[in-house]
């Protein structure tokens, strides 16, 4: 790995994302295993309603706090919402079937919820790379 984007990707930033991460990831959490065992929703609508409201979040404190952005754009906004929406058909397209493939003898509800957690790790996982280089990019000095 160049020495250089290794240094721009685990850094203090990343510590932060991580942080907001948690703290909006249990919140999703929550929200979408209430949607999908409680009220019954579908696994994209379920899934779907936990990133469209965390995402708002994240935005906000993720400018403000993580990347300390002082950019306020329309531009940004739709970087981010392109980000997200990208980040949320890659990971929980692949978490699916993957979790499925690898639990052939579990049951499918057993396997969404394990899917919705998967795919949790795997949206962070890419949202930070998206967030970090594309949506606030580190403005170069000089």
């Amino acid at each position: 790995m160049n020495k250089q984007l290794g240094k721009s990707i685990f850094n203090m930033t990343l510590l932060k994302f991580f942080v907001v991460g948690v703290i909006n990831s249990l919140l999703g959490m929550g929200i979408m295993m209430i949607m999908y065992n409680l009220l019954h929703c579908s696994y994209w609508v379920s899934t779907a309603s936990n990133y469209i409201i965390t995402s708002i979040i994240s935005f906000f404190v993720n400018r403000k706090i993580t990347f300390k952005s002082r950019e306020r754009s329309i531009k940004q906004g739709l970087k981010f919402a392109a980000n997200i929406i990208v980040c949320y058909l890659i990971a929980y397209g692949i978490a699916r079937p993957l979790t499925a493939w690898i639990l052939t003898r579990t049951g499918a509800r057993t396997v969404t919820n394990i899917a919705m957690v998967v795919g949790m790790g795997l949206f962070s996982t890419l949202n930070y790379l998206g967030q970090r280089f594309l949506v606030f990019p580190e403005k170069k000095k000089g």
